[in-house]
């Protein structure tokens, strides 16, 4: 499926986000697999949707391999779609923005916006940007001479 599709592991998993679910675990522990972990307390209507969900991603899988869509701008290469991204005044993809806002039927009552869209997953791992506040701020609050007791 990659060679014919060049879609990735992690492409899926960012589209998954699209309709409305978490992104599981990619590569671990065996590289270039999801892990999919659902728990007990996933219900049997969730666990049908997932499997909707992954049912329908293969088929947009299929289109890019069969030619009808194409291999760089895709559903799944710009996955995920954030809410800015799809309201944005300039939309230059080759599909439509309601089909990557709302993948499924029923992904109008089950979404979840990310608040951000594709970050080059090792670039972000290198490249970590702290929002917390500098460390001589929690000094001063006395939050660590409590953490160290």
């Amino acid at each position: 499926m990659k060679g014919a599709s060049g879609v990735e592991v992690e492409d899926i998993a960012k589209r998954l986000m699209d309709y409305g679910f978490h992104a599981p675990t990619v590569s671990f522990p065996v590289a270039g697999t999801l892990m999919i972990e659902p728990t007990e307390s996933e219900s049997l209507a969730e666990l049908d949707r997932f499997c909707e969900a992954m049912i329908s991603i293969r088929e947009e899988i299929r289109e890019i391999e069969e030619g009808k869509a194409d291999r760089k701008d895709n559903l799944l290469k710009n996955a995920p779609h954030t809410l800015a991204s799809v309201t944005a005044d300039a939309w230059s993809h080759s599909y439509n923005r309601e089909r990557a806002a709302f993948p499924a039927a029923w992904s109008r009552d089950y979404k979840f916006w990310p608040a951000v869209g594709r970050v080059e997953s090792a670039y972000g791992d290198r490249n970590l940007v702290c929002s917390c506040p500098p460390t001589d701020a929690y000094a001063d609050s006395g939050i660590l001479s409590v953490a160290a007791e």
